[in-house]
Order: structure tokens, then sequence, then C-alpha cells
């Protein structure tokens, strides 16, 4: 992961130079535009949240008032298209990858919009790590806004404050390992929920870990004194025991297990480069590896042995991800690709997909195997229908930087965090043919 924006004297500044991040990885934001109606574009107040029914009858579903801008969104579109500055580790690894991609179809619709909540602001704090939004049911959403980790019901609308790191962090229960002085200001890079378990990682190594059920803090580790430590993923996950455990993925170079039952470091493996997110199979016996290097790895989950190099990137990975079947997966990186991977032969990826305007940042199967849902930095997100052999797609099309995506485990729901300074908020899709519970409340 790029040392870039890694580390800030004060964190107060890190959310202020997060805050401006957009400007410089794109040259065009939604306030430069002129407005015939300049308080109403800037006002919070007056710019609401959108329903299923409203955006029937026409209305953005972000709320943004197309017609008091001087641009038409068709315009504004074509504008991010064209000025969109893809980040990128090695030069031209973008126009590399290009030769080797398929076409695909979009125009699909397996999730339709339900609703935007303006009143969630999800937020991210590092513009190469974007797992912040996590579904643990179809009305219950967990991500990460500013200092605070939160958890928002779509069934009341309502948005319940679970931790706030900018003061000091301590866990209430003891075991063995924990840093009973916890941490302060802590800066969350990734986040991860599950079940009953959250684990939130951050800038300087720090793990805290929270069961939903319990009052307080449960455990907080930090994984290394290394000046090098941000905590880049954190996938949490049942051991064949039924035991909770989690794999850490950090800048140090390693990967690491731990056993939630019993609170302990269980597992610790070293790679040659920085490591950037980390997938296990279905079935707990591989790894997926990927880092600051063009190439992945599949890797022994008991002994950490290298069992197979993926080749086909051209540049850094930050996203794996499993099909439930256990033998495909899937990669995404910096080059604008996501390479999907068959374990029979992984000699070359069966097929790789581009996206529009950057890297594929985050990626998701459905529980039912049928649906891979890929987040680029911003804009777009792309479900692809995987029993069509990932050819047909449905094309999410928004505005704003993206920290996370996440389906509802009963692929019912599918949640888009959007972090933007007028019109960050959290979208919410449902699978088309589902009961558009929603539509009454709003």
């Amino acid at each position: 992961m790029s040392h870039y924006h890694e580390v800030m004297d004060e964190t107060e500044e890190d959310y202020a130079a997060a805050d401006e991040m957009g400007d410089e990885y794109h040259e065009v934001d939604m306030q430069d535009f002129d407005s015939d109606d300049e308080q109403y574009e800037l006002s919070d107040r007056k710019v609401t949240d959108t329903s299923a029914a409203q955006a029937r009858k026409g209305k953005d579903i972000q709320g943004i008032p197309w017609n008091r801008l001087s641009i038409s969104r068709e315009k504004y579109r074509q504008t991010r298209l064209e000025q969109y500055k893809n980040y990128e580790n090695i030069p031209n690894s973008a126009e590399k990858s290009e030769k080797d991609c398929k076409s695909t179809e979009k125009g699909e619709k397996y999730y339709e919009f339900r609703q935007n909540t303006r009143s969630v602001k999800s937020t991210i704090l590092h513009f190469q790590l974007r797992n912040l939004v996590w579904a643990t049911s179809k009305h219950d959403v967990y991500l990460m806004s500013h200092y605070n980790v939160l958890h928002w019901s779509a069934l009341t609308g309502q948005t319940n404050n679970l931790i706030n790191v900018q003061g000091h962090v301590a866990p209430r229960e003891k075991h063995p390992g924990s840093l009973a002085e916890g941490f302060s200001q802590t800066q969350v890079s990734t986040l991860a929920v599950k079940g009953n378990l959250l684990v939130a990682g951050g800038f300087q190594g720090e793990l805290i870990c929270k069961h939903l059920d319990r009052e307080g803090i449960s455990f907080c580790c930090r994984t290394t004194y290394d000046e090098n430590a941000i905590t880049n993923a954190v996938e949490i996950y049942n051991s064949s025991s039924g035991a909770i455990r989690f794999v850490a993925s950090n800048n140090d170079c390693g990967v690491r297990d731990y056993d939630m039952e019993k609170f302990q470091l269980c597992k610790h493996f070293k790679f040659d480069w920085p490591v950037n997110h980390t997938s296990l199979s279905p079935d707990g016996k591989l790894l997926i590896v990927v880092g600051d290097d063009p190439e992945g790895l599949v890797v022994d989950s008991n002994s950490g042995k290298i069992i197979h190099k993926l080749q086909g990137h051209t540049d850094y990975s930050f996203a794996t991800a499993w099909h439930p079947n256990g033998q495909t997966f899937s990669t995404g990186n910096q080059d604008k690709t996501c390479r999907v991977w068959d374990l029979r032969n992984l000699t070359k990826p069966t097929c790789s997909l581009r996206g529009n305007i950057g890297a594929i940042r985050s990626l998701r199967f459905s529980s039912d195997g049928k649906f891979m849902a890929a987040a680029e930095p911003a804009d777009f997100v792309h479900v692809f229908d995987v029993q069509s052999g990932f050819e047909k797609r449905q094309e999410i099309d928004f505005f704003g930087e993206i920290s996370g995506i996440s389906f509802s485990p009963d692929t019912e729901g599918l949640f888009v965090g959007v972090w933007d300074r007028t019109y960050g908020s959290l979208l919410q899709y449902g699978r088309v043919g589902s009961y558009s519970y929603l539509d009454s409340w709003f």
C-alpha cells in the first residue's frame, strides 16, 4: 500500500487532508459547479434523502439538483470519465492491462434502488483502502463516519454510535495479550463485521475488537510496532470447529490469524511485500494474498507455504473474494481490472473485467454465489451475473468516492457507502423481485 497519507502528525489534520483528497485525484468536484441557487446546493438541510418512489418520479437518487446547475448530469458524467485520474503505483498499468479484458454486456438490473440516506455520512481515511461498509442483515449496516463506528438500521432510519475513536478507547474485558491501556486517537483504516464481532484496524497496527452483544470493547492489541504498521484489511470467519477468528493484513508484510474464543494470535506469516488484502477459502484451507506486487499468492492457510503465484495483473492489488463454491475467486487491482481465477487451472485468469475510471478496490460475492460486486474508487459499482460467465452486468452509476460495498447475508440487500463533502450518503439497493418494504416508509 502506498505510503501517501499514511501517517499524519495529528488526527485532525488527517481528516482534513482526507476531505481534500478528491481534488487531488480527480479534477472536477461536485462543488465546482456554478449554481443558479448556490444556497440550495451548499445547504445540507435542503438536500434530502431520496426514496425509491421519488426516484421513479424522476428525482436524482443522490438529490443533486441538476436543473439548478450549469451542467447536465450527462455532461458531468462524460467529464468525470475523461478527467478522473486513476492512481497507479506502476506507470501505465491500466493501459497495459486493457488488451486482456473481455467485453461485457451492461444494462441488466439485479438490484433496484431503494433508498439514499444522507444523514449517514460514510467516510474513508486512506484513499486506497475501501472496506468500511458491512451489512449483517438487510436491516443492519456498520460503517465509519469520521471518528465514529456507526450502526444504521434500515427499519428505523436511526444511527447508533458504537465506538468513538477520537478520544480514548480501552477494553472492558481482561484477556491475555490485550492492551489494558487501550488506544487514543485511533485512525481507523479498515473495518470488518460478521455475526456479533466487529473489528476495526488502525494506521499504527491497532486492532479494536467489539462483540456487538456485549457492552464496551472486548479486546485491543497492536499487531506490530513497526513504523510501517497500517492495518490494510481484516476478514472475519468461522473455523471448522465453529470458533470465531479473523485474519489481519498489514503493511509490515504480515498476515496474522487471531482466535476470538481464546483472544490470542494463532498464526503469523511473512511475505516479501506489504499485504493489502487476504481472503480465506470457504473450506479454510487456502488464503489468497495480494499486496504491493503485481503477483498474487495462493497460500496454504496452515503452514503459510506458497502454493501458486498468480500472474496477470500489472499493478498492486487491494481486493480479493472467494466464490461460495470454493473453486472460483477474484482479485481487484489498480490496473483497472478484476481478474477471475479457477483453482483447477491457475496458469491464467478465466476472465479479466475492466472498470470505467479506476482501480477495483472492493470485491464481494453474494452468499448464493449468483452475483459478484466490484467497486471502483468512485462513481461505479458493477454487479456481475456469475452464471453468465461474468458476461452480463448491472452498472450502478452515481457520483462520489466509494467507502465500501456489502451484500446482506441473505442477498436481499446491497449497500454502497458514498463519500462526498456535500452528497456523502449510504445508498441502499434491494434484490429485484423481493418485497420493497422501504417504499412504504419514505
